[in-house]
């Protein structure tokens, strides 16, 4: 049988975290799914240190683990993107892999969207007491609220790296570099509601952050104006119904 959940996780260079990462995955939603209920698929960005060698080792002793691996480095997007073409489960769950992301708050995610109306599409993380410097907080917090603001998303923190979404719903999105910043709309406008759920973010530990405020700021810059007009091109063909049904 497939596993009811694929938990994805996209990783460039975290040699120092990948594993830990990958065994308090494993121990906290064997708790919830059992031993063979879920997946961990990693996904290593093209990593120049020893992450994917580290992860390949550990595939013996957690065999819930799948390693993929791409020849050339193309964000998180696209490592997400790829995590959930090549997964199995039909909720999907992401999480970020420097250990910053309790893997116990996205056991609990996918709980509360499989408990969820089907019209739900995805549940997201909202970050309460993030470890991040100041300077990160007030750039985070500037661009959550123009963002919200102009695509009326009703979402707070749509960088955080835990969400829940079906598996399904994701596929029908528009993929394009830093898409997963704007999954809340992308969702709404294929007419899905989204759901908030509180989680805990860490202090990280081992390696360094793969953003700064100004290279987020000019990807929001760039990518806004085309959101909205996504949005505003989508046509809703209202329910769908098949004849001699």
């Amino acid at each position: 049988m497939p596993p009811s959940v694929s938990v994805i996780v996209p990783v460039h260079n975290e040699e120092g975290a990948c594993v830990q990462v990958a065994e308090e995955i494993v121990a906290e939603f064997s708790k919830v799914y059992g031993t063979d209920g879920f997946e961990v698929v990693f996904i290593d960005d093209s990593s120049s240190d020893h992450t994917l060698a580290r992860l390949n080792a550990a595939m013996a002793a957690l065999p819930q683990i799948r390693v993929l691996h791409h020849g050339k480095n193309v964000g998180k997007s696209g490592a997400i993107r790829t995590g959930v073409l090549a997964a199995r489960g039909d909720v999907v769950v992401t999480l970020d892999g420097d250990g910053q992301n309790p893997p116990a708050d996205a056991a609990r995610m996918t709980q509360v969207l499989a408990a969820a109306p089907d019209d739900i599409g995805m549940v997201a993380g909202i970050r309460r007491n993030r470890q991040d410097k100041l300077s990160k907080k007030w750039a985070s917090r500037w661009a959550n609220g123009i963002r919200k603001a102009l695509l009326n998303d009703g979402c707070d923190d749509t960088g955080c790296g835990l969400k829940a979404f079906r598996r399904q719903v994701f596929l029908r999105l528009p993929y394009f570099d830093q898409m997963h910043r704007y999954m809340p709309s992308l969702i709404a406008r294929e007419g899905y509601g989204v759901l908030s759920e509180p989680v805990d973010d860490r202090l990280r530990t081992t390696g360094q952050s793969k953003y700064t405020n100004l290279g987020r700021l000019a990807v929001a810059l760039a990518d806004l104006p085309g959101v909205m007009w996504l949005n505003s091109r989508y046509r809703k063909p209202g329910k769908v119904t098949e004849s001699g049904r």
